[in-house]
């Protein structure tokens, strides 16, 4: 029996990815291969690599205008990179703070130049996305960063800010849940582990106009033009894992794509939600009405002691990945789209159940 897998990462991938990539683990496209030993410059993985760019185009209504890169060191390297390339001397890098991951990437741009918060949710312990800002006096801008889900505390951004200057976005744990508009970035990054397949792979979605503006002077490997002149096979790529989010976009594709996958986040989040909303203050989310993620579900639970038994009853009747991080306490569950509308119905019944049993 499989687990109903809650990890927030590396997280679910779909039943139907992994049965087709076991049937063709060790006879890749009759090869005599497995993907993993195929050499990247082959004709046969080229088309892999070359499908899942464009799936990923099609999938999230990528334009012509934009690259689809495919690089290694997940986020954490995006942090480092982001600011090596794009922030100027004499520019400054905004942020607007929603969590830890938004602290990372702060901290690593400092080494790099001048950064300002523009707002922080940091005093709430991160329960919310910051409204409270002005886009007003950015003109020195290099770029505004935002992250745009947060797993540890539960929050998503809703509306995404429209900025005069280049929007940049950590997606790492809601890219493809929801349908976006591509066009108000100029850069978007996501690790793989989340929604789009194994770890191992960094998706990065960036406007060729913006790419332009970018600093030459840094080591080649960490040169976004070297990967886009070569195809994001400028050293050996991640094959397998390239290859695993092919199989996880053309998964979303049969789903109907983004727009019917979101609608099935929406109800898979609704009914853990409900449980919580309708449990009389027995489970107390952590994020506000307004800033609900549909990926990481928050909650706490009257004491220590409940919670604890409820893991554990949780954990016997096979639900996996349930206690929340140290920064929140309580519990989570991460919903990504591989999670199926039953493991969510099923979590929010033994919610019901458990509370019934304990209050």
């Amino acid at each position: 029996m499989r687990a109903y897998n809650f990890n927030a990462g590396p997280a679910a991938i779909p039943l139907p990815v992994l049965e087709r990539a076991q049937k063709e683990l060790v006879n890749f496209n009759n090869t005599g291969m497995s993907v993993m030993e195929l050499s990247h410059r082959s004709k046969d993985y080229e088309e892999v690599h070359n499908k899942a760019n464009s799936l990923l185009r099609e999938l999230l209504g990528i334009p012509d205008t934009y690259e689809v890169l495919f690089l290694q060191g997940g986020a954490s390297l995006q942090f480092s990179m982001i600011p090596m390339n794009f922030l100027q001397e004499n520019k400054t890098a905004h942020f607007i703070m929603s969590g830890a991951w938004s602290e990372k990437a702060l901290k690593e741009a400092k080494m790099f130049g001048e950064t300002r918060i523009l707002a922080s949710s940091k005093e709430e312990n991160y329960k919310h996305i910051p409204k409270d800002y002005s886009l007003a006096d950015t003109e020195d801008g290099a770029y505004l960063h935002i992250t745009s889900n947060n797993t540890i505390y539960g929050t998503q951004w809703n509306e995404y800010p429209t900025s005069s200057i280049p929007l940049i976005a950590d997606m790492s744990s809601d890219i493809l849940c929801k349908e976006i508009d591509v066009e108000k970035f100029s850069l978007i990054y996501a690790g793989a582990q989340k929604n789009l397949g194994p770890s191992g792979v960094t998706v990065v979605i960036a406007k060729k106009e913006f790419l332009e503006t970018a600093n030459e002077n840094v080591p080649t490997i960490l040169n976004y033009s070297t990967h886009v002149k070569n195809n994001s096979l400028y050293n050996t790529p991640p094959t397998f894992a390239i290859y695993m989010l092919s199989l996880v976009l053309e998964w979303v594709k049969e789903q109907g794509g983004v727009k019917k996958v979101q609608q099935i986040n929406e109800e898979k989040a609704g009914a853990i939600y409900s449980a919580i909303d309708h449990s009389n203050g027995f489970y107390k989310a952590h994020a506000t009405d307004d800033s609900r993620s549909l990926m990481n579900i928050t909650f706490t639970l009257p004491n220590e002691e409940l919670t604890k038994k409820f893991l554990q009853e949780a954990k016997e009747r096979n639900f996996i990945g349930l206690a929340g991080h140290r920064s929140v306490g309580g519990c989570r569950a991460s919903t990504y789209n591989a999670v199926p509308k039953e493991a969510c119905e099923a979590l929010a019944s033994f919610m019901n159940e458990f509370r019934d049993n304990n209050k």
